[in-house]
């Protein structure tokens, strides 16, 4: 799969990483790059195609299937941060979170999946997907599921030839994490190891020192995972 010449649809392309992947598409030379919102008034990337689109929205992510029909690479990056737990936290909110990244990526997968043969999706994960940190309980839990999806669906979607990448980082310099204070990466560095990794058709692409250290957590006690993490977040 090569970016340059494709038809690309980002979601949640407004800011943040979405917004780098719209421009980082760009600069590979991709054909075409939809880069969806909720509001794609608030899109300000030269050269792509601004699409609304809620991925909690059923009808809205048929629409946008329906307006973008030559797509072949769809990067799922819309997301939420609420800051719940979930022993505490407010239940409507911990839904807004697995509504967003469980069932939103589902309703995009599920729509755009017929035009992807031998095309590719993106999903863009998280550490957290492997790793819960308090304070983040309903992201941790949506993510794990999302981790989940991404693996089903590329057993699902392998008999048309679609490769299907999880992306995992840690803390990337976002306005979602400009209240973190620890050590975080560069959009364009995330977006650029996330595009080698279509291009190089890989299953999972970790993206930094960080998710790295935590998928190699995996095979440990518990135990010891939760305080070596605790220690090295307290650096």
């Amino acid at each position: 799969m090569q970016i340059n010449g494709a038809h690309v649809l980002v979601t949640g392309a407004n800011r943040g990483l979405g917004r780098q992947f719209a421009l980082s598409l760009l600069d590979r030379g991709a054909g075409k790059v939809y880069a969806t919102a909720r509001r794609p008034d608030l899109i300000d990337v030269p050269g792509v195609v601004p699409l609304r689109l809620d991925v909690t929205d059923p009808a809205s992510v048929a629409d946008a299937a329906a307006a973008a029909p030559d797509v072949k690479i769809v990067i799922n990056n819309a997301g939420i941060s609420t800051g719940a737990n979930l022993v505490t936290g407010d239940l409507d909110m911990i839904r807004r979170e697995m509504d967003t990244h469980f069932y939103g990526t589902l309703n995009v997968i599920r729509a755009f999946a017929p035009q992807l043969a031998d095309g590719a999706i993106l999903n863009v994960l998280s550490a957290i997907s492997w790793l819960a940190v308090d304070g983040a309980g309903a992201y941790h839990a949506a993510k794990a599921a999302e981790w989940a999806l991404t693996n089903n669906v590329r057993l699902e979607l392998a008999g048309q030839r679609t490769l299907v990448t999880g992306l995992h980082l840690g803390a990337a310099d976002t306005d979602m994490m400009a209240w973190y204070e620890g050590d975080k990466t560069a959009p364009e560095v995330i977006v650029a190891a996330a595009l080698d990794g279509i291009e190089g058709h890989r299953p999972e692409v970790l993206a930094d020192d960080w998710s790295r250290q935590v998928k190699a957590w995996m095979s440990e006690d518990p135990d010891v995972v939760y305080r070596e993490a605790a220690a090295a977040l307290s650096v």
